[in-house]
């Protein structure tokens, strides 16, 4: 199963999006590997903001994640962040993850 996932970064004020296999792995390597993308490191540490079941599909995954990278939009990743939110159109398949205790 693929996921996407939203980490928020306290200290910097910041949201990223990606996608995964493995979440809690994920949210490790961007807290811990010294050789991770530059940008996740530079603004440690984060914390899972919100997480979803999207598809076997590696692909879907990815043109999911492109689209949520795409609106380049905080109230986007808000309104994704939260709980109540009802989501359509390429969002429509996302199933919320209960969060993942640290």
């Amino acid at each position: 199963m693929y996921y996407i996932y939203i980490l928020f970064s306290e200290t910097a004020d910041k949201f990223y999006a990606g996608y995964t296999q493995s979440p809690k792995e994920r949210l490790l390597k961007h807290n811990q590997q010294e050789d991770f993308n530059t940008f996740t490191r530079k603004f440690r540490p984060w914390k899972m903001a919100a997480l979803f079941e999207v598809s076997i599909d590696k692909n879907l995954a990815i043109q999911i994640e492109r689209f949520i990278k795409k609106q380049k939009s905080r109230k986007f990743i808000e309104m994704l962040c939260d709980e109540n939110s009802q989501f359509s159109g390429i969002l429509a398949q996302l199933v919320r993850v209960p969060k993942l205790r640290d």
